[in-house]
């Protein structure tokens, strides 16, 4: 199947109304309920940053989205702040900028938390393939297969490949990420999106974040 025909496929699954329309009621509601939360975290953070975090309170990356098109992704810093980002596609994390709260964010994944405005403004779901740094996604489309049909869908908070895989970093991690996305978009379903919800909050629980 070629890619203009997998693509065309996949973005008549996606417009299926009854799908769609539930799963995106679904976002906004999910989003909705946390936002109390994201504003206490905030003003937490706000104490807790000076000493433990110094810095900005958030993060903001540009990241490929739906249709491969950028958009900028809200996340809680849990780095030190750096000019420009040099890490390659293939390079390590640089677990030496993690902050001490840093730390905590990225294993409770509460980092994650500022994406709920995302949800809100249409940029994501809360379940789907992670969107990767824009200039990372540009390499990957040029040497993995099926990357670029992995972006038929938003992008979500948490998706297959991290609760199945766990973190992913690199080009041959990749690779596994884009398999287990593509057969989320390719067995979409409310049973499978109830799966992955529950073996996210799984994940929280026992704080098995990056």
């Amino acid at each position: 199947m070629d890619t203009q025909t997998y693509v065309s496929r996949n973005r008549s699954s996606v417009s299926n109304f009854l799908f769609g329309f539930t799963k995106r009621i679904f976002d906004v509601s999910v989003s909705l309920v946390l936002l109390p939360g994201l504003v206490g975290a905030i003003i937490v953070l706000l104490v807790l940053n000076p000493f433990l975090n110094r810095g900005s309170i958030f993060f903001v990356q540009s990241r490929m989205g739906r249709d491969c098109k950028s958009f900028k992704a809200i996340k809680f810093r849990s780095m030190t702040a750096a000019e420009h980002i040099t890490r390659s596609a293939d390079d390590p994390l640089e677990v030496d900028r993690i902050t001490p709260l840093g730390h905590f964010l990225r294993k409770s994944r509460l980092d994650e938390l500022p994406q709920i405005l995302n949800v809100l403004m249409g940029h994501m779901s809360l379940i789907g393939p992670r969107p990767d740094y824009l200039d990372h996604a540009v390499e990957y489309m040029s040497s993995i297969p099926g990357y670029r049909e992995r972006h038929v869908v938003r992008p979500g908070i948490s998706g297959l490949a991290q609760t199945e895989l766990g973190y992913i970093e690199g080009t041959d991690a990749t690779r596994r990420k884009v398999k287990a996305d593509l057969y989320y978009i390719t067995h979409r379903s409310f049973a499978l999106e109830a799966w992955i919800f529950w073996r996210t909050l799984s994940v929280v629980a026992l704080r098995a974040g990056a």
